[in-house]
């Protein structure tokens, strides 16, 4: 039985609809950075990316099993290991590394070109190309962004930026087609049943993981990691993912701008970061450069 043939049709969604939900996601992604700092405080890095996955998972295969969801089909697999390897692992390992030595504002450098990485992706693969104005917008945000981080880093590049220019390039195409595929069947399955794939890597790799690795429980720690595996992994991507199949993928991946200042807010509150009024500035600036893409005809 394939997903054509489940009674799990898709709802049409209004644009405002799927722009809210889009942002729901993109507030979920926010807390992923200072959740992950808390986790890193219990758990090595390849420990904790394996032990999210794993919860992550166990949440999607109850969602759906009890929704009696059929195994999608041969076409679909596909982009679902696209979204598995760029959004399941790549991201959460190449940025949770980085976390072990670089700051949460540093790291997101990442979140803010993302956007801009993922339209361009989408375009290409979907063979358009958004209008001017939308590109104008995009690129000001993005150069607003780079700017920002370069500035917070005092221009010097790290093996940690590696890790992030690496992670950014591999959860665009994850958002990207995972974004496409959400068009043909309902986002959360999308997640669940990439996650559900990466289940027995992240078993066996938490398993070595926690062998040599050492582990110190904290409550923050176990915060952090509740929080990535059920918020970020698996809620965050389905209103993420549902949001782009209404609204599509250049278009929503521009509310990311605002993601690397809701980041430096989170690190503020909960880990104690200090705001500069650089970064006031840049959340201004963000700010209308995301109107302008908003409005922009894509």
């Amino acid at each position: 039985m394939t997903v054509e043939n489940s009674a799990t049709a898709l709802s049409p969604i209004s644009v405002r609809g799927g722009t809210l939900l889009a942002a729901a996601g993109v507030a979920a992604f926010s807390l992923t950075f200072p959740s992950t700092a808390w986790g890193l405080q219990s758990f090595g890095p390849w420990a904790f990316v394996a032990l999210r996955t794993v919860l992550a998972a166990l949440i999607a295969l109850a969602f759906l099993l009890s929704r009696r969801v059929p195994v999608p089909a041969r076409r679909h697999w596909g982009p679902l290991a696209a979204v598995a390897g760029g959004t399941v692992i790549g991201f959460p390992l190449l940025t949770t590394l980085a976390l072990g030595t670089s700051s949460t504002s540093h790291a997101a450098v990442v979140v803010g070109l993302l956007p801009l990485t993922t339209a361009v992706y989408g375009a290409v693969r979907g063979h358009r190309s958004p209008s001017r104005t939308f590109w104008y917008g995009a690129l000001a945000g993005a150069a607003v962004v780079i700017a920002f981080a370069v500035e917070q880093s005092g221009g010097a590049l790290s093996t940690a930026d590696l890790y992030l220019f690496g992670a950014l390039l591999v959860c665009a195409a994850g958002y990207a087609e995972g974004g496409r595929l959400a068009r043909e069947m309902p986002g959360w399955q999308v997640v669940g049943w990439a996650l559900v794939a990466c289940a027995p890597l992240a078993v066996a790799g938490g398993a070595v993981a926690l062998a040599y690795e050492p582990v110190r429980l904290t409550a923050h720690g176990v915060v952090g990691l509740v929080w990535v595996a059920a918020g970020s992994t698996f809620c965050g991507l389905y209103v993420w993912y549902r949001g782009m199949a209404a609204i599509g993928v250049a278009r929503a991946s521009q509310l990311q701008l605002a993601q690397p200042l809701l980041t430096l807010v989170w690190s503020v509150l909960l880990l104690g970061e200090r705001l500069s009024a650089v970064a006031v500035l840049c959340a201004a600036v963000v700010l209308v450069c995301i109107t302008v893409t908003q409005r922009a005809r894509t």
